[in-house]
This record gives structure tokens, C-alpha cells and sequence, in this order.
């Protein structure tokens, strides 16, 4: 029996429905002015929060990828329900959204936990996780026929971060996307939120992966991706891409109107 991972938060964070999903992602891209192209991409940064609120900022880094093709898509989470020591790679057949079932790319993940501790195959992360769920709508509108490979990072700390860019190093093909969830900080003031997602958009800016673990770790700034946003940065150097550009940063107060308490976003595509 085929084991599925069904959604978790659509009706929720994105429209539950199938047609208005189409519609509110298609109105989303419409929004997106993006004249650079960028031919040869390894991994995006996208924000995960509800549509209404950061959906704008995801369209820019999911344009990048029109017209372009994947055999899989590496999609790296951070878990907000539950901590578990290591990194968990979904040991279902399938994530579901309301436009479908997408298969993961099981012979991939034997790959990625092959004599490996701290990356693991399980359930941990995944069952009410939001952050991965909301990326494959975007990802089903833009691409064809791509497996899939969800990681939820249930620890972020360097030595996760090191493991999974490691092995993601030495497995991937061209033939990969990485797509590192996250959003910035919580809940300040908008002038105190541009200060903190300043500090991550210049160490993303600067390739500065360890620098972006190390402010992170000494809460010199926020992004609860922090982790899947080192390992995409990690890997994307050491398969010799090393160009970045930063195409969107935003906050929830743009959308509310509430400058007080925002919560803030940045889109990113990776390239050479």
C-alpha cells in the first residue's frame, strides 16, 4: 500500500481547493517583475509562510525556474513542531498537495542515509510540518515529472549542517534543485526586523555560510531556516556555484499594515 504524506495545512496557509490554488499562485507570479534570467541554478531560498503574506517574495525565487527541468527536487525543511536530534528524510512514498500526489525519489534517499548517523529515514518532522508543505504547490506549477526528496532538519546546529551538505555534495547531479525553506525574524518592530535580516541577507550575499551558522548560533540574527539555508550555500560552492542574487526581501507588515510585530522574508537563487 502506498504510504502518503497528505497535506497538512492546505485550506490553511494556501487554498485548499485546486483551482483557487492555481489562480492565487498565478496571480502571485503576475506580481513578479524578473528580467535577469539565470541559465544554470542549483538551489533557491524561498520563505514559508501563508500565501497572503509571503507568497510575492516565494514567486520571485520560483520564476527563476520556468521553463527549466529537474529530475528531482531536494526541498530542506526546518521542523517548528517537534525537536529530533538529526536530519529526517521522509520514509513515505509520496507528498500530497491539491494538485497532486509527488513521489519521492527513493533511490536517492538510500543514497543520502547510506552509513550515515545523523541523516536518517522517518516520520519525524513531517507530519504537520508547513514549511516543506508549502513549497511543493510553487514547485508542481513550475516544473514536470520531478521526484522528490524531503529533509527536515530536526537540529540546525553546525554539525548538521556540515553532515547533510556533505553528503548532499557528493550524491547530487546537475540534474538536482535545492530548495532551502526559511523564513527571517519574529515578531520585532519592522526597523529592529531590517537590522536582523540584514545580518542574513549579507552573510547569504557574501557566501558566508559558516558566518550565517555562527550569528545564528550567537543570536546575532534570526531565520528559522538558518540550517537548510547553510547546507543550500555549503553545497552550491562546493559544486563550483558560486553566484548568488538576493531578488526579494519583505515583511508581513507590507501585507498588514502593522509595522510593530512583522515577521520577515527574502528570496534567493543560486547560480553560475
Amino acid at each position: 500500500m502506498k504510504i502518503v504524506r497528505e497535506p497538512a495545512v492546505a485550506g490553511m496557509f494556501y487554498s485548499a481547493s485546486s483551482n483557487k490554488l492555481q489562480r492565487d499562485i498565478e496571480d502571485l507570479f503576475n506580481q513578479v517583475d524578473l528580467t535577469e534570467s539565470f541559465d544554470q541554478i542549483i538551489g533557491i531560498i524561498s520563505p514559508h509562510a501563508g500565501y497572503v503574506y509571503s507568497g510575492k517574495t516565494a514567486a520571485y525565487a520560483y520564476s527563476t525556474l520556468k521553463n527549466k527541468t529537474y529530475k528531482r527536487v531536494v526541498v530542506i525543511s526546518p521542523s517548528h513542531r517537534e525537536y529530533f536530534r538529526g536530519i529526517s528524510v521522509y520514509n513515505g512514498d509520496a507528498y500530497k498537495t491539491p494538485f497532486g500526489e509527488i513521489d519521492v525519489d527513493k533511490e536517492f534517499v538510500s543514497k543520502l542515509i547510506e552509513n550515515e548517523k545523523l541523516i536518517f529515514s522517518g516520520i519525524n518532522g513531517h507530519r504537520n510540518e508547513h514549511a516543506l508543505e508549502v513549497q511543493l504547490p510553487f514547485l508542481q506549477t513550475v516544473l514536470r515529472n520531478f521526484l522528490l526528496v524531503p529533509i527536515v532538519m530536526g537540529d540546525q546546529r553546525k554539525i548538521f549542517v556540515d553532515s547533510l551538505a556533505e553528503k548532499l555534495s557528493n550524491i547530487i547531479d546537475e540534474e538536482t534543485l535545492i530548495v532551502a525553506s526559511s523564513d527571517l525574524s519574529h515578531f520585532h518592530s519592522k526597523d529592529e526586523a531590517n537590522k536582523l535580516d540584514s545580518i542574513v541577507e549579507n552573510k547569504i550575499f557574501s557566501l558566508d555560510a559558516a558566518g550565517l551558522v555562527d550569528s545564528l548560533e550567537r543570536n546575532l540574527c534570526e531565520a528559522c531556516g538558518g540550517g537548510p539555508i547553510a547546507v543550500l550555500m555549503k553545497v552550491a560552492l562546493n559544486k563550483n556555484y558560486d553566484k548568488v542574487k538576493i531578488l526579494s526581501r519583505s515583511d508581513s507588515g507590507d501585507v498588514t499594515g502593522d509595522f510593530s510585530e512583522v515577521v520577515g522574508y527574502l528570496s534567493a537563487v543560486f547560480y553560475k
